[in-house]
Formats: C-alpha cells, structure tokens, sequence
C-alpha cells in the first residue's frame, strides 16, 4: 500500500458492549414476546430479544438488591421488591418508578405473583405470611399467617370467582387460602420436597405440581385430592402446561389429553400425558451432555422454564445462565442468550464478513455470538477450560485449545452460520495455552503448552478443502513435529504472513524465531525483565512485537534479533499486542483494563481506551481493520469502531 493511502487511527468508540444481565432467578417475558425481564443484582434489566441487548436496567435507588419482581398479564405493571423491604411500581417500558410503599413484611419479600385480572398481587414474605394488595385502590387487603418458614410460591386459582390464593412452604405442603375469609381452608400433601411450580388446566379443575422430589403430582381441585403421582427420575423446578393448540410437540391431532412439559435437572425437555404418567417426548440435544453428578443433576440443569403460547415458544433457562427458546412444535432451537459468561479468555472475529465472535469463557464450552442479534450458538467438546483461539485467514474455521491437553479444529458453515468440530488433537502432557494458524493457506496450526513444548500439527486435505457436504466426522490430528521450546510456560505463538516463521513467547522471558517446517532455532529475543505475554508478527515489515508482564512493549528486528524499539506506558502487565493501520500502529492491552493505541514511527501513545474494569485477556482487529474486539477478566466484550485519519 502506498504511504498516502495510510490512514492513522486516533481514537475507537464503542460500538456494543456485551455484559453480564443475568446471574441467576427469576425470568419473565411480556405477553408480546418483545422483551424479557430478568435480574443482575441490584438492577431488573430489561432485553430486547431480536437484537439481545439491554434496552433499560430498572435500579433501586437505595442500592438495594431486587429479590424478586412480577409483570402483570396485562403487561401494564411491573412490581419489584427489595431487601430493603420496599415495593416498588414501575412503568418499565420508560423505566420510571410510579410509587413506593412499604411491604409490611419483616423479611425480604420471596416470591409475588398478579391475578389474571391485574388487580391484585400477592407478595410471600421470608416471615412465614403472605400479602394481598389492591393494586388500583392502593393497600393491603389481607395478610395470611400460617405458612412454616419462607412462601417460595404463590399462586391465583385462575377464577377468579372462587377468590383462592395457592402457596407453598418450607413444609413441602400445597396451602389453599379463601381469600374472602382470610383462612386457610386445605392443605394438599404428597410432595416431601420443596414445591417448585404450581399449573393449572384450562378448565380450572386440575391442577398439577412440581416438585424436586422428583415427582409431579396431579390433583382433582373440587375433590383437593391426588389424581395421579407421576415420577419423572429428576429433579423438576417446573412444569408447564402445554396449550391445546393441534401440532405441538407430544400433541396428536386425535387427542384433548392434558399435557404438561418438565424442566430439571437433567438439563432437557421433556412432554408427560397428565392421564397415563407416559412420556410421550423427551427432548434431543445436538450435543453429548456433559457427564452428570451422583445425584443425577447435570451441569446445565434447567432452572426456569416459560410458556409463550402467543408466540408458541417455550423459553428456559439453564444453570450456565443461558437463556434458550426452542419452538414449542418440534423443540428446535431458535435463540439463544448467554447471561453470564464468566471470566472471558479470549475472542476473535468470525465468518466471511466478521459477522460473528467466538468467544472462550472460564468454561469447557465455546460461544458464538452473532453481532447483530447476539443470537449464541454454545460448542461442546473441550472437557477442560478452553484458554485460547486463533482464527484461519478467511474466517470460516478456526482452532481452540484446553487445559484438557487437547487441540480442536472447528468450521462455519457460511450458509447457516452453524459451526461443527471437524478435527481434534491429543498430545500434549499438560494445560494447551496458545494456539496460532497458517496465515497463507491453511496447511497448519502451531501449539504451545504449559510442557514446554511446541507442536505444529499438519492439516489433511480433508479439512484444508472446502467441503462438499456436511460431515459430522471429528477427524483426528498428530502432531507432526514436536520441539522443547522454553524453560517455562508457553504463552503465546504466533505464524509470520508468509507461513514460514512461527514466534514463541514464554513466562522464561525470551522469545524464539523458529522455521515452521522443523521447528529449528532461528534465534533468541532476549531482552524483557519479566515473562512474555504476547507475540505477533508485523503484516508488514521484517519484525515481531512482544508484550510482557514488564509493561513494555518491544519491536525486534528478524534479521539481527535486536531490540528496535521499546513502548513504555503501561503501569501493568501488557497482555496482548496486535499491529493495526497496516503495520503502523500498534493497538496493546493491560491487566490494568486499559487498551492504548500507538504509533510505530514516533513511539508514542495516541490514545488511552478505558472500557474494562480487569485484565483484557482477548484483544483482535477484524480483517478490515475497521473495527477491534476486546474481551475481560470484568465478563464484557467490547467491539469498537474506528476513527480514522488520512495521511495525505
């Protein structure tokens, strides 16, 4: 490129900002299906959910956690209560609070729950009683004494003509209150655990319960007896009914069956006929679960599950913080959220047009956001954290390695965006902490490990290709050449433009020019006061850049090893170095959370980035260097959009 078309970068704004919204409790979507509430400690927020992101975080004034929150049927109030046992009316789609009272409890309030006019709502209090308010005439019309321990659950009886309030205890029992005497007047007991979910037939006079004692029960509501037990061999935290509408999942056309779907801790859905205690579907996952507990509850057991029968969707939420909507005809997925991803490792662009970003989380799985929709596909294979990425040339595949000691080769389909494992590599004797890909073909990847040793593995034409049909053969991969690179960890590698120099860097303080062919010695980079964090090669020029835990960043020169330029300006580890604006700037990240972008020629800083609040462990330009992305130990990932300048 010739020096007048250069354009010098002066400053990244933030384009998207994916952060945690969810950490766990209660879910809830409007009747429309637009927009899902759900709570991040002390804030509600509110999601949009065609493009995934925050439209409004809902916070107490007092900054006190919301321990929990109802939206009426109506869709017209939202309710959150406080532990600083306040309650609280909001308009949510602006994010005003209405009014505040006290919630007369002596404990934070547990659970609420509206009638299906919208009039009245019920607040069970930590304090054994439950409320009743008047939302329109504003005050608390009863308060029922008699529950053992904290109300987890209240429901309305959905005719409202009979006035009756359904709860549960700590005592596993199913209390019906008549709510024109203030009194209990039955108490139905089958569960001995704690009652999760209380669902109720269309014609009001059947009622069936959930409960982690890994049975559901179906009761006779004008009789307040057990129809039938049904056991479901797992713990249930709920279940819903499935409407009457013909093609839903389990549903013939030739039955009126009451049906009912569950969702616990073996992590899937599954479709009971209420009359026969038959399972009629149980749901198929595109992956192999990850192996269960003693106890039987899975790493991604459900904790939520919700109807959407305008929508004929059903929403659950799992303990990785997921939120998944499958189609209530077939139970494919449609979307999916990730609410919480956890300390973040690394993250690079993805697809034709960097359309995606792979993201590795302090998790054995991978995720692959869609920019647009943050629509997340979830990759399984790794049985140990995945600790770093690289991505081939083109942006359809790309390669992850893990504290498993294995490495993985994984494609995008460019028609569908769906992303398989192709090809897996075992070898190494401990953690796999760096991985790179051949920048001109993809002919090879290169690993480097906590054993000291790198390893380039050789790719088979049969994954080099392009495919001509789907496949969903995992492939195995050996390493075709082994080498003891360092004295210590390996932390970085990297494959120079042309394929034919692979850099290492190491926490022994050096980093080595190595021929990618053999992996004979080149040279030594020596010069860093402390362990190297990064290395890259200029795309460019004849020279490789390193990062290190000493602050600094160095420039060497291929030809004589020496050190050609130092960048001082970090008062923290430097953990990632990338070049940008051809070759002319350098862009680095810190353990101190700040980003800074400088310019080769006059070795200063241009700008400071100051959008993360720990360690920015993922840091990568997309293929036109238009934009970066950014991923932190604080759980956020950030892509920034250029500003640009021409050198004319």
């Amino acid at each position: 490129m010739a020096p007048h078309s250069v354009q010098f970068k002066t400053n990244y704004l933030v384009e998207k900002k994916i952060e945690p919204f969810y950490k766990g409790g209660k879910v809830q979507i409007n009747k429309e299906g637009t927009h899902l509430l759900c709570i991040c400690q002390n804030k509600l927020n509110i999601v949009e959910i065609t493009t995934g992101t925050v439209v409004r975080s809902i916070e107490q004034e007092d900054q006190e956690d919301i321990t929990c929150f109802v939206l009426s049927p109506d869709d017209e109030m939202l309710v959150t209560g406080s532990r600083a046992l306040l309650l609280k009316q909001w308009q949510w789609q602006e994010g005003t609070c209405i009014r505040s009272w006290k919630a007369i409890h002596t404990a934070p309030v547990s659970s609420m729950t509206f009638d299906p006019t919208s009039t009245l709502l019920a607040t069970g209090g930590c304090d054994n009683t439950i409320k009743i308010w008047d939302m329109h005439k504003r005050y608390c019309t009863h308060n029922l004494k008699g529950s053992f321990g904290v109300v987890h659950l209240v429901e309305f009886h959905p005719d409202m003509s009979l006035l009756q309030l359904f709860s549960s205890s700590m005592d596993y029992k199913i209390r019906i209150w008549d709510l024109q005497t203030s009194k209990c007047v039955s108490i139905l007991e089958t569960h001995f655990s704690a009652v999760t979910s209380l669902s109720f037939s269309p014609d009001r006079n059947t009622m069936v319960s959930s409960g982690r004692d890994k049975i559901c029960a179906v009761w006779d509501l004008e009789t307040k007896s057990v129809k039938r037990t049904i056991p479901v061999f797992e713990s249930v935290e709920v279940a819903v009914l499935l409407p009457n509408s013909p093609n839903l999942i389990g549903r013939d056309k030739d039955t009126d069956s009451l049906l009912f779907i569950t969702a616990g801790s073996k992590g899937i859905l599954r479709v009971w006929d209420s009359a026969t205690a038959k399972c009629l579907y149980t749901q198929k996952l595109p992956h192999t679960k990850q192996k269960s507990s003693e106890d039987g509850v899975d790493e991604n057991n459900l904790t939520h599950c919700l109807l959407l029968p305008n929508q004929e969707e059903v929403v659950t939420v799992n303990a990785e913080h997921s939120i998944i909507i499958y189609d209530l005809h077939n139970l494919d997925l449609k979307k999916q959220f990730v609410g919480y991803n956890e300390e973040v490792l690394d993250v690079k662009f993805l697809g034709p047009s960097d359309s995606h970003i792979v993201v590795a989380t302090n998790s054995t799985q991978l995720k692959v956001f869609e920019l647009a929709t943050l629509n997340c596909q979830i990759l399984h294979g790794h049985s140990e954290i995945v600790l770093a990425l690289d991505v081939f040339k083109k942006g359809l595949m790309f390669a992850s390695c893990s504290k498993d000691h294995t490495i993985r080769i994984w494609r995008m389909n460019k028609d569908t965006g769906k992303v398989d494992c192709i090809a897996m590599g075992g070898g190494h004797a401990r953690d796999v902490g760096t991985i790179a890909c051949s920048r001109l073909h993809k002919s090879f990847i290169v690993s480097g490990s906590q054993d000291l040793t790198l390893k380039i593995w050789k790719l088979p034409e049969s994954i080099s290709s392009a495919p001509t049909k789907p496949t969903s053969v995992v492939e195995s991969l050996y390493a075709s050449v082994t080498e003891k690179g360092h004295d210590k960890d390996i932390n970085s590698v990297a494959v120079s433009p042309n394929d034919k120099l692979i850099v290492s860097g190491s926490q022994d303080k050096t980093a080595k020019l190595w021929s990618s062919s053999d992996l004979s010695l080149l040279g030594v980079f020596r010069g860093h006061s402390r362990g190297i964090w990064c290395v890259q090669f200029s795309p460019v020029d004849q020279v490789v850049a390193t990062s290190s835990a000493d602050g600094t960043v160095k420039l060497w020169g291929l030809k004589d090893f020496s050190c050609l330029k130092t960048f001082e300006g970090h008062d923290a580890s430097v953990l990632k170095v990338i070049f940008v604006s051809h070759g002319t700037q350098l862009m680095t990240s810190g353990s101190d959370g700040l980003l800074k972008l400088w310019t080769i020629k006059t070795n200063e800083c241009d700008k400071t980035l100051d959008g993360h609040e720990d360690k920015v462990w993922g840091l990568h330009a997309n293929r036109q260097d238009s934009a970066v992305i950014t991923a932190s130990a604080d759980s956020s990932i950030i892509l920034w959009k250029v500003r640009v300048y021409s050198l004319l």
